[in-house]
């Protein structure tokens, strides 16, 4: 009788054969033809990227010469903004303030939900620059003078503007406020310069810079006599200033207001104003939603108006009383926003809270790094990029879209190589053989091949 050794020694082995590579190679292209997924479609592919951050579709932009192209367009720049524009939960938005050296930033989700935040340091391009405004994802600074930059501290890029000095002489006066013109796809700079004389506003400037012309200009229809406060809040196509008039500097005695301009039109108007302009000592334009609002400071607490219809005094309606929580110790800064739980972010001075209006709660949000609160601002992660702003949309930007589309359609097949099957494969022509270690060249913006890799 033979052992259960013996027995097991005449069984057929079990080990698998060697087989030659290329067995294996028809074998796993079989098996992965059988799993690959179907390439998506290039309309497919343009929603998923314009719904990614934008530093994820800065990196997109190496995948492809098509999506570098699509990346780049203006009307993908476009959508992307107005989407992440519209996310109700804050995912893109960043709340930027200038600190006794630098910029910090930290996101608005993280404020609103109570969590412990750190700020973190922005490299920006020059020392000692103030935070004009925001629109869009720029942001305008000024050195307190006639230097100004436009910067997008999402994508690193800024653009020094020409020097604003005014013909005006001896102005000992200036402010600045930046907003987007809708109409004509444009982002402008007002400046407006005075000059003062024996306490008494004499002369007044409004200079006005625009980044598709990439020059000043002059206006010379701005109301006489008022002494415009602050930088200009940007709200719904207008920029909007408190403002003094008739202001003594040997007293200080003055009537306070506000007023608009158009960045269509370019024209000003003067702004209904509610019942507390001119009863508290304080008064901070702001944006809170789609609308202007304010905030009047007193001693124990601060009030936030909003007005509800432009230009109609009868509109504007005091939305919230928000007491202090040291009376007459803070006074509140803009920015302030409200979240879709209908809390509303606050900066008191070097602090941040989160006012609940339905219980009439506050709560502070912890920031570690946060250093001092000079001026702060909100915008939008996005792509737009202060360095080659169109004035509008070309045909050739048009014609470089379309072929984008096509060419993702036409390109890009599941890859079925030793790799396995993947989502977005290529298919290279033989034109494409002699640029497969080229990549596309990003500094220029120019979708064109560009610097050859290393052999390593």
């Amino acid at each position: 009788m033979e052992s259960k050794g013996d027995e097991a020694s005449h069984q057929p082995s079990n080990r698998i054969k060697p087989t030659s590579h290329s067995q294996f190679s028809v074998t796993s292209m079989q098996d992965a033809s059988s799993l690959a997924i179907p390439t998506l479609l290039p309309e497919l592919i343009t929603e998923i990227l314009l719904r990614l951050p934008v530093k994820s579709l800065l990196q997109f932009k190496c995948v492809s010469k098509s999506w570098l192209a699509l990346i780049s367009s203006q009307d993908f720049i476009k959508t992307h903004l107005s989407l992440s524009a519209k996310n109700e939960d804050y995912n893109h938005h960043k709340l930027m303030w200038r600190s006794c050296s630098n910029f910090k930033v930290c996101s608005i989700r993280s404020l609103l939900c109570g969590s412990v935040v750190e700020a973190s340091d922005l490299e920006y391009p020059y020392k000692s620059f103030n935070i004009v405004g925001s629109a869009n994802g720029l942001i305008c600074l000024t050195d307190g003078a006639y230097e100004l930059i436009l910067w997008n501290p999402t994508i690193s890029k800024y653009k020094k503007l020409p020097a604003s000095r005014p013909r005006l002489k001896n102005t000992n006066i200036f402010t600045y406020g930046f907003g987007f013109d809708e109409c004509h796809d444009d982002y402008k700079v007002l400046g407006i310069f005075g000059r003062y004389k024996n306490g008494l506003l004499e002369d007044t400037q409004v200079n006005i810079y625009s980044l598709s012309s990439d020059s000043w200009r002059s206006k010379d229809d701005f109301p006489g006599g008022l002494q415009l406060l602050q930088s200009g809040t940007f709200v719904n196509g207008k920029l909007y200033w408190a403002t003094i008039s008739g202001l003594n500097l040997n007293n200080g005695m003055g009537t306070r207001g506000i007023i608009s301009v158009d960045m269509a039109d370019e024209n000003w108007e003067k702004v209904e104003q509610p019942s507390c302009v001119g009863e508290d000592f304080g008064l901070r334009l702001g944006v809170l939603g789609n609308y202007l609002s304010i905030l009047c400071n007193s001693h124990s607490h601060v009030n936030l108006w909003v007005m509800k219809k432009y230009g109609v005094k009868e509109s504007w309606a005091k939305m919230y009383t928000i007491k202090r929580p040291i009376p007459g110790k803070y006074v509140v800064t803009t920015p302030f926003c409200m979240s879709n739980k209908g809390e509303i972010l606050v900066v008191f001075g070097s602090t941040s809270a989160i006012y609940n209006t339905k219980d009439d709660t506050i709560k502070y949000a912890e920031i570690t790094n946060f250093g001092s609160c000079m001026k702060s601002a909100f915008y939008i992660e996005s792509l737009v990029c202060p360095i080659s702003h169109p004035k509008k949309q070309t045909a050739e930007d048009t014609v470089r879209m379309e072929a984008a589309k096509t060419q993702m359609n036409d390109d890009y097949v599941p890859d079925l190589g030793s790799d396995g099957p993947s989502l977005i494969g290529s298919r290279r022509s033989s034109d494409d053989s002699n640029n497969a270690d080229r990549v596309p060249d990003l500094e220029s913006g120019n979708p064109s091949i560009g610097s050859r890799r290393s052999s390593d």
